[in-house]
């Protein structure tokens, strides 16, 4: 069985990486010493900057996008044969970043070897820290099969029991000190916007109010949370913070996938009917589409 493209989709999942390569060439500011490289930004310093978060932080549309690209996918190897839907998924991610972790670690151990600056290694940690999102895609890639079958047998109930463990985990993380569960919300919170995605056809086709009531929950609740005098107001990792929203992501980042999703679902139809008449954006989609993953892998190079 074949499925026709969406292209509001493929407009999602370049614009997204637009953003992501913007905002990483423009807001990372280096900071360099003699033992060490690190990132910096304007944000923690520049008044109201964290609202601009708000928008341009745009993993929950990376993984949201992914969600429904996974469970098209899959729908058509039978409803049920996960191998070979694992198998393309894999070797289409895997090896290229194998590739890139490979030659930056060979070139650590090179330029240790002949200038051996003592800040060699958090440089190259520092090129390959936009990783993070492939290790979590893969992993949320290796449960879609289940997340899939859950989706089916439980549908929106799956979505409240990611929120509900969401809040959970942050809990036994800051009242109970269990790191342990700060890092299970990578996989609970990006598995949230990877599951909301399986609901996009329903989304898309419902009334206009189902989008507004995204948006509105979720900015309502993004306001509350981040002025409780908790939970940071910036939506990035910020030094100035006493910790990051998005590494391990929190609550705060529950509420931005909600917000993002309702953009995402009141846009559709603009956008749509920007691109079936615009040929110059959907040549400019459809490339960075077919690149996105060396665009991705090659950014922070």
């Amino acid at each position: 069985m074949t499925t026709r493209r969406d292209p509001y989709i493929d407009f999602l999942r370049a614009l997204s990486l637009v953003v992501v390569v913007i905002w990483h060439w423009g807001f990372t500011i280096l900071q360099i010493t003699p033992t060490s490289v690190s990132p910096n930004s304007p944000i923690g310093t520049t008044q109201g900057m964290w609202a601009v978060t708000w928008l341009l932080q745009v993993m929950p549309v990376f993984f949201f996008v992914g969600g429904y690209t996974h469970r098209l996918a899959f729908d058509q190897y039978e409803k049920g044969t996960s191998r070979k839907f694992l198998h393309k998924r894999v070797m289409r991610l895997l090896p290229p970043a194998l590739v890139l972790i490979g030659l930056w670690v060979g070139a650590g151990f090179v330029i240790e070897a002949t200038i051996d600056p003592a800040w060699t290694w958090s440089a190259v940690i520092l090129v390959l820290s936009p990783l993070w999102f492939l290790i979590v895609y893969l992993l949320l890639v290796a449960l879609a099969p289940l997340a899939i079958r859950a989706h089916w047998k439980w549908g929106e109930l799956v979505i409240v029991w990611l929120v509900g463990l969401a809040a959970v985990f942050d809990v036994l993380r800051f009242t109970q000190a269990q790191g342990w569960a700060a890092w299970l919300n990578f996989i609970v919170i990006w598995g949230l916007a990877h599951q909301l995605g399986f609901f996009y056809d329903r989304f898309v086709a419902a009334p206009r109010r189902v989008g507004w009531m995204f948006l509105w929950g979720g900015l309502f609740a993004l306001i509350a949370l981040t002025n409780m005098g908790f939970y940071p107001r910036s939506v990035v990792g910020v030094p100035e913070d006493r910790f990051s929203n998005m590494g391990p992501p929190t609550l705060a980042i529950v509420a931005l996938i909600i917000l993002q999703v309702g953009i995402v679902i009141l846009l559709k139809d603009r956008v749509t009917a920007r691109l079936e008449t615009d040929e110059r954006w959907r040549r400019l989609f459809a490339w960075v589409n077919e690149n996105s993953l060396p665009l991705y892998l090659m950014h922070g190079t």
